[in-house]
Protein backbone atom coordinates (compact mmCIF):
# COMPACT_ATOMS: atom_id res chain seq x y z
CA UNK A 1 0.00 0.00 0.00
CA UNK A 2 1.93 3.01 -1.27
CA UNK A 3 -0.48 5.62 0.06
CA UNK A 4 -1.66 4.98 3.59
CA UNK A 5 -3.24 8.40 3.69
CA UNK A 6 -5.29 10.19 1.03
CA UNK A 7 -5.88 13.91 1.50
CA UNK A 8 -8.63 15.59 -0.48
CA UNK A 9 -9.59 19.08 -1.44
CA UNK A 10 -13.38 19.55 -1.45
CA UNK A 11 -14.83 22.11 -3.87
CA UNK A 12 -13.97 21.27 -7.46
CA UNK A 13 -12.51 17.91 -6.43
CA UNK A 14 -15.33 15.99 -4.73
CA UNK A 15 -18.08 18.58 -4.77
CA UNK A 16 -19.49 20.72 -7.57
CA UNK A 17 -20.87 24.06 -6.43
CA UNK A 18 -21.89 27.36 -7.91
CA UNK A 19 -22.44 30.45 -5.80
CA UNK A 20 -23.34 34.03 -6.66
CA UNK A 21 -22.67 36.49 -3.87
CA UNK A 22 -23.64 39.48 -6.03
CA UNK A 23 -27.12 38.35 -7.03
CA UNK A 24 -29.61 41.24 -6.52
CA UNK A 25 -32.19 38.73 -5.28
CA UNK A 26 -29.76 37.55 -2.58
CA UNK A 27 -29.33 41.03 -1.17
CA UNK A 28 -33.05 41.76 -1.18
CA UNK A 29 -33.53 38.60 0.88
CA UNK A 30 -30.63 39.42 3.22
CA UNK A 31 -31.95 42.95 3.79
CA UNK A 32 -35.25 41.40 4.92
CA UNK A 33 -33.42 39.10 7.33
CA UNK A 34 -31.44 41.98 8.81
CA UNK A 35 -34.53 44.13 9.15
CA UNK A 36 -36.18 41.41 11.23
CA UNK A 37 -33.09 41.45 13.46
CA UNK A 38 -33.34 45.21 14.00
CA UNK A 39 -30.77 46.34 11.40
CA UNK A 40 -32.34 48.33 8.58
CA UNK A 41 -30.43 48.25 5.30
CA UNK A 42 -31.25 48.85 1.68
CA UNK A 43 -30.14 45.84 -0.38
CA UNK A 44 -27.36 47.69 -2.20
CA UNK A 45 -26.13 49.27 1.01
CA UNK A 46 -25.99 45.89 2.72
CA UNK A 47 -24.11 44.35 -0.20
CA UNK A 48 -21.53 47.14 -0.24
CA UNK A 49 -21.08 46.98 3.54
CA UNK A 50 -20.57 43.22 3.40
CA UNK A 51 -17.82 43.36 0.78
CA UNK A 52 -16.17 46.29 2.54
CA UNK A 53 -15.92 44.31 5.77
CA UNK A 54 -14.62 41.28 3.88
CA UNK A 55 -11.84 43.40 2.36
CA UNK A 56 -10.95 44.84 5.76
CA UNK A 57 -10.61 41.41 7.34
CA UNK A 58 -8.90 39.65 4.44
CA UNK A 59 -6.59 42.39 3.28
CA UNK A 60 -5.73 43.03 -0.35
CA UNK A 61 -3.33 40.16 -0.98
CA UNK A 62 -5.67 37.37 -2.09
CA UNK A 63 -4.23 34.42 -3.99
CA UNK A 64 -7.56 33.11 -5.25
CA UNK A 65 -10.87 34.95 -5.45
CA UNK A 66 -13.18 32.01 -6.18
CA UNK A 67 -16.51 32.63 -4.48
CA UNK A 68 -16.93 28.96 -3.56
CA UNK A 69 -13.91 29.21 -1.28
CA UNK A 70 -15.93 31.61 0.84
CA UNK A 71 -13.22 33.88 2.25
CA UNK A 72 -11.29 31.03 3.85
CA UNK A 73 -8.96 32.82 6.25
CA UNK A 74 -11.55 34.67 8.29
CA UNK A 75 -14.43 33.73 10.56
CA UNK A 76 -17.38 34.79 8.43
CA UNK A 77 -19.70 34.99 11.43
CA UNK A 78 -17.76 38.10 12.50
CA UNK A 79 -18.85 39.88 9.33
CA UNK A 80 -22.53 39.11 9.76
CA UNK A 81 -22.44 40.07 13.44
CA UNK A 82 -20.66 43.34 12.64
CA UNK A 83 -23.32 44.20 10.07
CA UNK A 84 -25.92 44.07 12.84
CA UNK A 85 -23.74 46.12 15.18
CA UNK A 86 -23.13 48.82 12.57
CA UNK A 87 -26.87 49.53 12.61
CA UNK A 88 -27.10 49.51 16.39
CA UNK A 89 -28.56 46.00 16.65
CA UNK A 90 -27.10 43.49 19.08
CA UNK A 91 -26.72 40.03 17.56
CA UNK A 92 -25.95 36.90 19.53
CA UNK A 93 -23.51 34.33 18.20
CA UNK A 94 -26.48 32.16 17.32
CA UNK A 95 -28.16 34.89 15.29
CA UNK A 96 -24.92 35.67 13.46
CA UNK A 97 -24.48 31.98 12.62
CA UNK A 98 -28.07 31.62 11.39
CA UNK A 99 -27.66 34.71 9.25
CA UNK A 100 -24.44 33.34 7.77
CA UNK A 101 -26.12 30.03 6.89
CA UNK A 102 -29.07 31.85 5.33
CA UNK A 103 -26.62 33.83 3.22
CA UNK A 104 -24.90 30.67 2.02
CA UNK A 105 -28.15 28.94 1.17
CA UNK A 106 -29.54 31.93 -0.74
CA UNK A 107 -26.26 32.53 -2.61
CA UNK A 108 -25.83 28.90 -3.70
CA UNK A 109 -27.24 28.05 -7.11
CA UNK A 110 -26.42 24.35 -6.79
CA UNK A 111 -24.45 21.95 -4.61
CA UNK A 112 -23.81 18.33 -5.64
CA UNK A 113 -21.30 15.54 -5.49
CA UNK A 114 -19.29 14.65 -8.54
CA UNK A 115 -20.03 11.24 -10.00
CA UNK A 116 -18.00 8.59 -8.22
CA UNK A 117 -17.20 10.65 -5.12
CA UNK A 118 -19.04 8.40 -2.66
CA UNK A 119 -17.61 5.25 -4.23
CA UNK A 120 -14.10 6.67 -4.05
CA UNK A 121 -14.30 7.63 -0.38
CA UNK A 122 -16.06 4.42 0.62
CA UNK A 123 -13.48 2.23 -1.14
CA UNK A 124 -10.55 4.00 0.50
CA UNK A 125 -12.08 3.75 3.96
CA UNK A 126 -12.96 0.08 3.47
CA UNK A 127 -9.30 -0.63 2.71
CA UNK A 128 -8.22 0.97 5.97
CA UNK A 129 -6.58 4.02 4.49
CA UNK A 130 -6.66 7.36 6.23
CA UNK A 131 -9.04 9.69 4.42
CA UNK A 132 -8.67 13.38 5.21
CA UNK A 133 -10.26 16.61 4.06
CA UNK A 134 -8.04 19.70 3.77
CA UNK A 135 -10.02 22.52 2.25
CA UNK A 136 -9.84 26.26 1.82
CA UNK A 137 -13.30 26.85 3.17
CA UNK A 138 -15.50 28.58 5.70
CA UNK A 139 -16.32 26.22 8.54
CA UNK A 140 -19.88 27.31 9.18
CA UNK A 141 -20.74 26.86 5.50
CA UNK A 142 -18.80 23.71 4.75
CA UNK A 143 -19.76 21.60 7.76
CA UNK A 144 -23.41 22.19 6.95
CA UNK A 145 -22.82 21.30 3.30
CA UNK A 146 -20.92 18.12 4.19
CA UNK A 147 -23.88 17.03 6.30
CA UNK A 148 -26.31 17.84 3.50
CA UNK A 149 -24.26 15.77 1.05
CA UNK A 150 -23.84 12.93 3.55
CA UNK A 151 -20.07 12.55 3.18
CA UNK A 152 -18.78 13.83 6.52
CA UNK A 153 -18.58 10.29 8.02
CA UNK A 154 -16.18 9.18 5.29
CA UNK A 155 -13.39 11.41 6.62
CA UNK A 156 -11.08 10.53 9.49
CA UNK A 157 -10.55 14.24 10.01
CA UNK A 158 -11.82 17.51 8.52
CA UNK A 159 -9.48 20.49 8.31
CA UNK A 160 -10.97 23.79 7.14
CA UNK A 161 -8.87 26.88 6.68
CA UNK A 162 -11.16 29.28 8.53
CA UNK A 163 -10.48 27.29 11.71
CA UNK A 164 -6.73 27.88 11.45
CA UNK A 165 -6.36 31.38 10.02
CA UNK A 166 -4.29 30.17 7.08
CA UNK A 167 -5.04 28.41 3.83
CA UNK A 168 -3.44 26.35 1.09
CA UNK A 169 -0.80 26.70 -0.32
CA UNK A 170 0.59 27.90 3.02
CA UNK A 171 2.69 24.97 4.31
CA UNK A 172 1.47 25.66 7.85
CA UNK A 173 -2.01 24.45 6.94
CA UNK A 174 -0.73 21.17 5.50
CA UNK A 175 1.60 20.71 8.46
CA UNK A 176 -1.24 21.01 10.97
CA UNK A 177 -2.80 17.87 9.52
CA UNK A 178 0.50 16.00 9.14
CA UNK A 179 1.64 16.85 12.66
CA UNK A 180 -1.63 16.28 14.50
CA UNK A 181 -2.26 12.93 12.82
CA UNK A 182 1.33 11.70 12.72
CA UNK A 183 1.28 11.30 8.95
CA UNK A 184 4.52 10.56 7.11
CA UNK A 185 4.39 12.67 3.92
CA UNK A 186 6.14 9.87 2.01
CA UNK A 187 3.07 7.69 2.59
CA UNK A 188 0.45 10.29 1.68
CA UNK A 189 -1.02 11.89 -1.43
CA UNK A 190 -2.93 15.13 -2.00
CA UNK A 191 -5.80 15.10 -4.51
CA UNK A 192 -7.04 18.47 -5.72
CA UNK A 193 -8.13 20.65 -8.62
CA UNK A 194 -5.99 23.75 -8.02
CA UNK A 195 -2.45 23.86 -9.34
CA UNK A 196 -1.24 26.40 -6.79
CA UNK A 197 -3.26 25.78 -3.65
CA UNK A 198 -3.42 21.99 -3.85
CA UNK A 199 -0.48 20.85 -5.95
CA UNK A 200 2.25 23.42 -5.31
CA UNK A 201 1.32 23.63 -1.64
CA UNK A 202 1.37 19.86 -1.15
CA UNK A 203 4.68 19.49 -2.99
CA UNK A 204 6.16 22.03 -0.62
CA UNK A 205 5.65 19.69 2.33
CA UNK A 206 6.75 16.51 0.56
CA UNK A 207 3.42 15.04 -0.52
CA UNK A 208 2.75 13.24 -3.77
CA UNK A 209 -0.03 14.88 -5.77
CA UNK A 210 -2.90 14.07 -8.11
CA UNK A 211 -4.35 16.97 -10.10
CA UNK A 212 -7.87 16.88 -11.53
CA UNK A 213 -9.06 19.56 -13.90
CA UNK A 214 -12.72 20.13 -13.10
CA UNK A 215 -15.36 22.60 -14.24
CA UNK A 216 -14.39 25.00 -11.44
CA UNK A 217 -10.62 24.65 -11.57
CA UNK A 218 -8.77 27.95 -11.93
CA UNK A 219 -7.74 28.82 -15.47
CA UNK A 220 -4.05 27.94 -15.40
CA UNK A 221 -1.49 25.72 -17.15
CA UNK A 222 -1.41 22.10 -16.07
CA UNK A 223 0.66 21.92 -12.89
CA UNK A 224 3.69 19.73 -12.26
CA UNK A 225 1.76 17.14 -10.29
CA UNK A 226 2.89 13.54 -10.03
CA UNK A 227 -0.18 12.59 -12.04
CA UNK A 228 -2.59 14.74 -14.00
CA UNK A 229 -6.11 14.17 -15.25
CA UNK A 230 -7.09 16.83 -17.75
CA UNK A 231 -10.74 15.92 -17.12
CA UNK A 232 -12.20 14.99 -13.76
CA UNK A 233 -12.72 11.24 -13.50
CA UNK A 234 -12.97 9.91 -9.96
CA UNK A 235 -13.15 6.33 -11.16
CA UNK A 236 -9.65 6.66 -12.55
CA UNK A 237 -8.50 8.33 -9.36
CA UNK A 238 -9.80 5.37 -7.36
CA UNK A 239 -8.01 2.92 -9.67
CA UNK A 240 -4.74 4.80 -9.23
CA UNK A 241 -4.93 5.21 -5.46
CA UNK A 242 -5.86 1.59 -4.87
CA UNK A 243 -3.59 0.08 -7.50
CA UNK A 244 -6.56 -1.49 -9.25
CA UNK A 245 -5.97 -0.02 -12.67
CA UNK A 246 -3.85 2.22 -14.83
CA UNK A 247 -2.57 5.39 -13.28
CA UNK A 248 -3.79 8.69 -14.62
CA UNK A 249 -1.60 10.12 -17.35
CA UNK A 250 1.44 11.79 -15.90
CA UNK A 251 2.30 15.30 -17.01
CA UNK A 252 4.92 15.46 -19.77
CA UNK A 253 7.77 16.34 -17.44
CA UNK A 254 7.11 13.33 -15.21
CA UNK A 255 6.58 11.03 -18.19
CA UNK A 256 9.95 11.99 -19.58
CA UNK A 257 11.64 11.28 -16.23
CA UNK A 258 10.32 7.71 -16.25
CA UNK A 259 11.51 6.87 -19.76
Amino acid sequence: MKYRHCIFDLYGTLVDIRTDERSPRLWVRMAQIYRRGGAVYQPGELRDSYFRLIRELEGADLLRRDAHEAHPEIQIEQVFRRLYADKGAEASEGLAARTALAFRRHSTEYLRLYEGAVELLHALRSQGRGVWLLSNAQGIFTRWELDQLGIAPFFDGIYLSSDYGCKKPDPRFFQVLLRERGINPAQAVMVGNDGICDIKGAKGVGLDTVYLRSNISPEEPLPHADFVLEKLDLTRVLAFLTGGGEAPAANPEKRDEKQ
